[in-house]
């Protein structure tokens, strides 16, 4: 379990804004923090990495204490088994692949680890490249390898696929899935993205002004209502056209167009750029919009 109790006083765009939070975190899970820019989120994330520090705070990791202002006790960033992918992906531009993901062992270190990385993430072909001979999704899969390196134990993703086009996103949260279950990490992630938060997360904090105004699973927190049904995506509507008595409603889930019939009823209380789940019952599609 990790344990994460906060008060930090933060300049945000509309005057001082008191970052006051109190979570755990259950090890094993991928954890999402969500809200809107300014909200705290990346003030968290860098007190937790010791890159800022709080006002007042604590955080145990594993029964491991990382910080007790009560106590004095405050570990420095690079005493934190912390792997860190931000949206830039920050690589050494004078080192190919391979030798970005060196220079980021610890003395001592076994390089089996590195062969490993290269390997579950198919960078193979890659390892000789320099940075400037790589793709935006090529580069962040090499920063999510090099953060792998010393086997952190929590992976912390600032907004990492926000740079990248909708298939390659896709094809990278795959990627941090895979990473997240083999290596069995407690991953934090910062994202905007309601799809990408339902499809990769087990739990999310909804963050606001700097605290958390609400919890739960994805489907739970985005949703008015309960949903249930066989299948659920998430997506934007881009179209709303009446035919005859009926509304056709196209939403754009991922690369894909879905259409669903809706009643005039259902309509009027959709809007084109409104997010909606999509979700079966009974071979019944059901339009639910998320917050």
């Amino acid at each position: 379990m990790i344990h994460i109790a906060l008060q930090k006083k933060l300049t945000a765009a509309n005057g001082t804004m008191l970052l006051d939070i109190n979570i755990n975190i259950e090890q094993g899970k991928l954890v999402t923090l969500y809200g809107e820019s300014g909200a705290g989120k990346t003030s968290i994330f860098r007190i937790i990495a010791g890159l800022l520090h709080a006002d007042k705070g604590i955080i145990t990791v594993h029964q491991n204490t990382w910080l007790d202002t009560d106590k004095g006790i405050c570990l420095k960033p690079q005493q934190r088994k912390i792997g860190f992918v931000f949206q830039e992906y920050a690589l050494f531009p004078n080192m190919t692949v391979k030798e970005n993901l060196l220079f980021a062992l610890e003395k001592g270190q076994d390089r089996q680890i590195i062969k490993e990385l290269i390997d579950i993430i198919e960078l193979g072909e890659l390892q000789n490249r320099k940075p400037k001979n790589l793709s935006g999704g090529q580069k962040q899969r090499v920063a999510l390898a090099r953060a792998m390196v010393r086997k952190p134990e929590i992976l912390m993703l600032d907004e990492p696929l926000s740079a990248l086009d909708t298939k390659m996103r896709a094809k990278l949260q795959d990627y941090i899935l895979k990473i997240h279950k083999q290596f069995n990490l407690t991953t934090l992630l910062i994202s905007h993205e309601i799809g990408e938060v339902i499809k990769m997360s087990d739990h999310i904090f909804s963050i606001k002004n700097g605290k958390v105004v609400k919890q739960g699973k994805p489907i739970d927190v985005f949703s008015t209502k309960q949903v249930s049904g066989k299948f659920q995506f998430s997506g934007e509507i881009i179209e709303i056209k009446k035919e005859d008595v009926i509304y056709v409603i196209t939403i754009l889930i991922g690369a894909n167009f879905v259409k669903i019939v809706a009643d005039e009823t259902e309509a009027q209380t959709m809007a084109i750029g409104d997010k909606v789940i999509v979700a079966s019952k009974a071979f019944n599609p059901l339009l639910q919009k998320i917050n």
